[in-house]
C-alpha cells in the first residue's frame, strides 16, 4: 500500500486549484472529499465551460473563475496546478517566493491512494504499456485502475481504488515537475528520445526529470531500466530500489528478455518462460520492449507467470497507437495520432510491411526532424509523405535535405485524407503518424485521432 498521508495537514485549508480541465475537477472533487477548502481558478469563465463544471456545484467549492491567479493566491494556504501549467509560470514564481506550496495533481492524489501502485514515464510506449499491464493484472483476477497522463486523473483514481485494487500509472515529464513524495512500488523508464524541449530547455533537464520517478522510491521498491537505451541505463547508479533490467537484444542477469523468440524472465539465476514474441497481437519491435516492460513490472507485483501469459497474448493494444482503422479498395488505413513526436512516428514507419503514405506534421515542439527524415529516405515502405500543421516546412526541408522528394502539403485532415487515398497502391497503408503535437488544429492528439478516424469511414 502506498500509505503516504504528506498532504494530510491540508484538511480545512484553502487549496487554489489553477486549470479546470479532467485533472482539475477530479482534483477538487477529491480534495473536497478530505476536507480541504478547493478553490478552483481557470482564465476562461463559467459560461465558457458550458457545464462541465456542474458536478462541482454541490460540493464546498469556491469558484473563482476567469479572474487572474495572481489575485487569489494570497488568500489560499497552498497551489495545485494542472500539467498544462508550467513551473515557471509567473503565478508558480508568486508562491514560491510567498512560501506557498505548490503541488501537481499527481503528486497531491497520490499521496492519499488506499493500495499498491506501479508507475511508468518514458518518451514513447507509455499509454500501450500501461493498458497492457492493467490488463495483464485484470487477467490474474485483480481489479486495476489504470491512470495519470492516459487521460483518467489520479485524484479519480484515488476515489474509485479500494484497498486490494492496484493503480498503475502513467506519468509525463510534466508531472513529474511538481513530484517529491510520489512513491510507486515498481517504478519504469521505457525510453528516452528528444521531446519537449520547447518546455523543458534541454536533454539534460528532460532527463533528470524522467529519473525524477525513482527519488522517492525505498530499498524494498523496484526501479525497471531499458537496456538497450543509454539515458536509460544511465540511471542505474544510485537508485534506493533495486534495479531490474529488460531487453529485446540481450541477455539481462535480472529483469526480462528474448531468446531464439521468447520472451523469458530471469532472477538471481532461475528463469521463466512466458510466450513467443510471435503470439503478441500488438506489432513492432518497440511494442515487444513494451511487452517486456509489462511483464517484468507485472512479475514484481506477484503476478505469476501463466497469468501473465494470458494477458500478454489477449491484448489488442490501445486507440490512437497503430490502430487499424479501416480497409478501402484493399488499402489499410491506420491510426497513430498518439505519435506526437519523432521517435514514435519511427517506430511506427518500421512496423509498415507494404507500401505507405505517410501523413505527418502539426504544432512545433521545436525538435529536429532530421533522425526520421533519414529513416523516411531509407524506408523502401514510404512511397509518400503529406504534410500539414505549422511544422510542414521545416519537415519538408529535413526530407529535403536527405534528397526525398516525395512530399505533398496540404491545408487540413481532410485534405490529408483525399490526397492520402489519390496518392495510395493497392495492398498499402496510409498512415496518420504526426511526430508533433496537436495543438495548432486540434485541442488533443485524441481529437486528431477522431478526426482523422472519421473521415475514413466516411470514404466510399
Amino acid at each position: 500500500m502506498n500509505g503516504n498521508r504528506e498532504y494530510k495537514h491540508l484538511a480545512g485549508k484553502r487549496m487554489l486549484i489553477l486549470g479546470m480541465a479532467r485533472s482539475g475537477i477530479a482534483a477538487a472533487e477529491l480534495a473536497a472529499s478530505l476536507g480541504i477548502r478547493a478553490v478552483i481558478n481557470d482564465r476562461k469563465t463559467e459560461e465558457e465551460f458550458q457545464g462541465a463544471l456542474d458536478c462541482l456545484k454541490k460540493l464546498p467549492v469556491e469558484w473563482r473563475l476567469g479572474e487572474k491567479a495572481e489575485d487569489v493566491l494570497p488568500s489560499c494556504d497552498a497551489l495545485l496546478i494542472s500539467p498544462g501549467v508550467p513551473i515557471q509560470a509567473p503565478v508558480v514564481r508568486m508562491a514560491q517566493e510567498m512560501g506557498i506550496p505548490v503541488l501537481g495533481e499527481l503528486e497531491f492524489a497520490a499521496c492519499f491512494a488506499p493500495c499498491d501502485m506501479v508507475a511508468l514515464t518514458g518518451t514513447n510506449g507509455k499509454t500501450t504499456t500501461v493498458s497492457l499491464l492493467g490488463h495483464i493484472f485484470e487477467s490474474a483476477g485483480r481489479h486495476a485502475i489504470v491512470a495519470g497522463n492516459i487521460g483518467y486523473p489520479m485524484s479519480s483514481a484515488v476515489m474509485e481504488a479500494g484497498e486490494k485494487d492496484m493503480i498503475v500509472c502513467e506519468v509525463s515529464s510534466f508531472q513529474l515537475e511538481t513530484t517529491a513524495y510520489f512513491h510507486p512500488s515498481v517504478g519504469a523508464v521505457l525510453n528516452i528520445s528528444e521531446d519537449h524541449l520547447n518546455r523543458h530547455g534541454t536533454m539534460e533537464n528532460y532527463i533528470a526529470l524522467k529519473r525524477h520517478l525513482f527519488d522517492a522510491q525505498q530499498m524494498e521498491d523496484a526501479c525497471v531500466l531499458n537496456a538497450n537505451d543509454a539515458a536509460c541505463l544511465g540511471m542505474r547508479d544510485g537508485q534506493k530500489g533495486k534495479v531490474f533490467l529488460f531487453s529485446r537484444t540481450r541477455e539481462v542477469e535480472n529483469g526480462a528478455f528474448v531468446r531464439n523468440g521468447m520472451l523469458m524472465l530471469r532472477f538471481n539465476g532461475l528463469e521463466e518462460t512466458l510466450c513467443h514474441q510471435d503470439e503478441l497481437i500488438i506489432p513492432g519491435p518497440h511494442n515487444l520492449e513494451n511487452a517486456l516492460a509489462a511483464s517484468l513490472m507485472a512479475r514484481l507485483s506477484g503476478v505469476c507467470a501463466a497469468d501473465i501469459v494470458k494477458g500478454l497474448t489477449t491484448f489488442s493494444g490501445v486507440e490512437h497507437r497503430i490502430e487499424f482503422v479501416r480497409e478501402v479498395d484493399t488499402v489499410r488505413y491506420i491510426n497513430d495520432s498518439k505519435g506526437t513526436n519523432v521517435d514514435s512516428t519511427i517506430k511506427a514507419v518500421l512496423s509498415m510491411k507494404a507500401p505507405t503514405v505517410l501523413i505527418l506534421g502539426g504544432s512545433d515542439k521545436h525538435v529536429s526532424f532530421a533522425p526520421l527524415a533519414e529513416v523516411i529516405k531509407n524506408t523502401a515502405e514510404i512511397r509518400h509523405c503529406v504534410l500539414m500543421g505549422e511544422t510542414a516546412l521545416q519537415i519538408e526541408q529535413a526530407l529535403q535535405a536527405v534528397s526525398y522528394s516525395s512530399v505533398h502539403h496540404v491545408a487540413n485532415m481532410q485534405d490529408a485524407v483525399e490526397q492520402a487515398r489519390r496518392l495510395s497502391v493497392q495492398g498499402g497503408n496510409v498512415l496518420l503518424s504526426p511526430a508533433c503535437a496537436s495543438f495548432d488544429m486540434f485541442s488533443d492528439y485524441e481529437e486528431r485521432g477522431r478526426i482523422f478516424k472519421q473521415l475514413v469511414l466516411d470514404l466510399k
